[in-house]
């Protein structure tokens, strides 16, 4: 890989005698790794059915490696599933520093597309609220769609930048993560455009923008909180700069010591003009180092007796139990053995149920306001592909399930109509046990809504 020549030059200054190692890395494979989602089931559990050949992330319980030359997780049935997230092991380290409780108000700020949300839903255990924000329309879009296909019950998708938000959220979150547009050095080998396109000025451009953001994020943690700050980079500006800045500036905050793994170098106080107390408690992850990409990480405390918010924000009060729509109740009779829990708001012909503690969000852009559990259409009501992969088999009064490497699977995947057999109407299609969609059984035919848009063209891993 040819690195970008005033990029090498300041990477040997720093490194020093392990700038040889580290640039050897740059030639090598990148590790490759998934994520279990323990919101479906237990890393243990997968482990017990596992298809792929694992080897445990040491930072991250539910991380697993894998064979990239052997194994194709993300063409196998149970990642349409939603069973584990494909993610860059180092990133999985930045949810697990975040440490959010279950019944906690969190928001991750720049959370496209989608790795660290979905692991701070399942270490909230589907509790609480959890705010994904993604200002970009695109990446939000993607970002919606990872949240779905991974079953998290308690998430909002907005699309807003942090000035939007700031107003709205005055000291409301116990925690935010805020992983950080950057240069993307430490993502060289994976993303050989973010070496082609690097350049100082897009550091320091990056470093500018990070400020931005830090500064809108402080005012929405309530006193008390945890503000969990990541890149992606190497640079220093980016980095204890960014954190230094943003504590100068923010004297109601300072840095908690990280929990640091094997392989895990420190922040690096020397690295940058006027470091801020506490810089050696932040957290390098180096490719020559340990299995992973490049990362930094910095973990901040906001003072419990720092200022609180403005008035209590009013809460979105949704429908009455007894108002709700008469297809959904009919469809629910019939279908669901258990019915969502909790508050449900109609967008429009969109049903949702919502996380517990939602605020209004009137005027904000908003892609999902909670679970989607369908839509209305005249006088029946269809379910929605993120309430299957939201709920447990238990819950679903039938289901047809297709075992890995039939036929039938391959069929279902393609978007075809199979044979079916049961009650008719609304049936949870499962894959060797794990809700995959929905079809509807009339006349023997089990109808296809496996969506469109996720359909398949090829045959199905066994």
């Amino acid at each position: 890989m040819k690195l970008p020549a005033s990029f090498e030059s300041r990477m040997k200054d720093l490194l020093q005698d392990e700038y040889e190692a580290f640039r050897r890395s740059c030639e090598q494979p990148r590790a490759q790794a998934l994520r279990v989602n323990t919101l479906k089931l237990s890393a243990e559990d997968f482990l017990a059915v596992q298809p792929f050949r694992l080897e445990p992330v040491p930072w991250a319980p539910a991380g697993f490696y894998y064979d990239g030359e052997e194994d194709r997780p993300g063409r196998h049935p149970w990642h349409e599933a939603g069973l584990y997230y494909i993610q860059e092991p180092s990133a999985m380290a930045v949810a697990e520093l975040a440490a959010p409780q279950p019944g906690e108000r969190v928001l991750d700020l720049c959370a496209a597309p989608g790795g660290k949300t979905t692991h701070l839903a399942q270490l909230m255990r589907g509790e609480g609220l959890l705010v994904a924000n993604e200002p970009h329309p695109a990446r939000a879009k993607i970002l919606s769609q990872n949240v779905e296909r991974m079953g998290v019950p308690h998430a909002v998708v907005t699309s807003e930048l942090p000035d939007r938000l700031s107003p709205r959220f005055p000291a409301f979150f116990d925690r935010i993560v805020v992983d950080a547009p950057c240069s993307g050095e430490g993502m060289f080998r994976k993303d050989p455009d973010a070496c082609a396109q690097w350049s100082p000025d897009h550091v320091r451009l990056c470093a500018a923008r990070q400020e931005d953001i830090l500064r809108h994020a402080a005012l929405m943690l309530r006193p008390g909180g945890t503000l969990v700050y990541s890149t992606c980079t190497f640079a220093p500006e980016e980095n204890e700069g960014a954190i230094s800045r943003f504590l100068r500036e923010h004297p109601e905050f300072s840095v908690a010591a990280a929990q640091r793994q094997d392989g895990f170098g420190s922040g690096r106080p020397d690295w940058t003009a006027d470091p801020a107390p506490g810089l050696e408690h932040t957290v390098r992850i180096w490719p020559h180092r340990t299995r992973g990409e490049g990362h930094y990480a910095a973990v901040l405390r906001k003072a419990e007796e720092a200022p609180a918010g403005g008035a209590k924000l009013k809460l979105e009060t949704g429908l009455r139990r007894d108002k709700l729509p008469e297809p959904f109740q009919r469809f629910a009779e019939e279908s669901l053995a258990e019915q969502p829990q909790g508050r449900m708001l109609l967008f429009g012909d969109q049903l949702y149920a919502l996380p517990e503690g939602m605020p209004e969000l009137a005027g904000l852009k908003v892609l999902r306001p909670g679970l989607h559990l369908g839509t209305l259409k005249k006088n029946r009501f269809e379910p929605s592909h993120a309430l299957a992969l939201a709920l447990r088999p238990s819950q679903a009064r039938h289901a047809a399930d297709l075992q890995l490497g039939s036929a039938e699977l391959a069929a279902y995947l393609r978007g075809e109509a199979i044979a079916g057999g049961g009650a008719k109407g609304w049936q949870l299609v499962l894959a060797s046990g794990y809700p995959i969609g929905w079809g509807k059984l009339a006349d023997g035919q089990l109808k296809n809504h496996f969506p469109k848009g996720l359909r398949w063209t090829g045959v199905p891993a066994k």
